[in-house]
């Protein structure tokens, strides 16, 4: 039997700096491992992806919506995870703050730029930031879907978001 989840993910930055969390060891997903700020949408939130990652982010930084700037979907990645496809909303802001509260789902760092790929990093989250850091902003939402390249290497092939009907 194949399940969902929908997930909903933050890449704040301040100034050239990103902040990451080095995932605790105790956590069920991607233990010891370093990610952005987020988690899993709550069933009243599943139209709402922006609702779940405000929360998220609250939850996991004391960040609040005030301190945040140009908050906005960039990618939604798919993948099989298992029996499960799994669904992430990933935002991407700034934020006026360095100020934040810890949170037992792991350290939170404000990593520079260029240091971000030297850590540990879950593939699908490395190949994004890989996509973002070279790509940059854009003004469309990317969708990446995890597969294999012709070789059979793992890879996220990334496509952009149109609505055929406004072509």
């Amino acid at each position: 039997m194949i399940k969902a989840r929908m997930m909903a993910t933050a890449m704040l930055f301040n100034g050239s700096d990103m902040l990451m969390m080095k995932r605790s060891l105790n956590r069920t997903l991607s233990p010891g491992l370093w990610a952005a700020v987020g988690g899993h949408l709550e069933p009243h939130e599943i139209g709402d992806p922006k609702a779940a990652c405000l929360r998220e982010i609250a939850e996991e930084t004391g960040l609040e919506p005030d301190q945040l700037l140009h908050l906005k979907l960039q990618y939604i990645l798919l993948r099989l995870n298992q029996n499960e496809v799994r669904q992430q909303f990933i935002y991407t802001g700034e934020t006026t703050s360095r100020t934040l509260s810890q949170t037992d789902e792991g350290e939170l760092f404000w990593i520079p730029r260029e240091q971000v790929l030297d850590r540990e990093i879950p593939f699908i989250f490395r190949s994004l930031l890989e996509h973002y850091f070279a790509n940059g902003p854009s003004a469309h939402v990317w969708v990446g879907t995890a597969g294999f390249t012709d070789a059979g290497e793992p890879a996220v092939h990334w496509t952009e978001l149109i609505d055929p009907q406004r072509v």
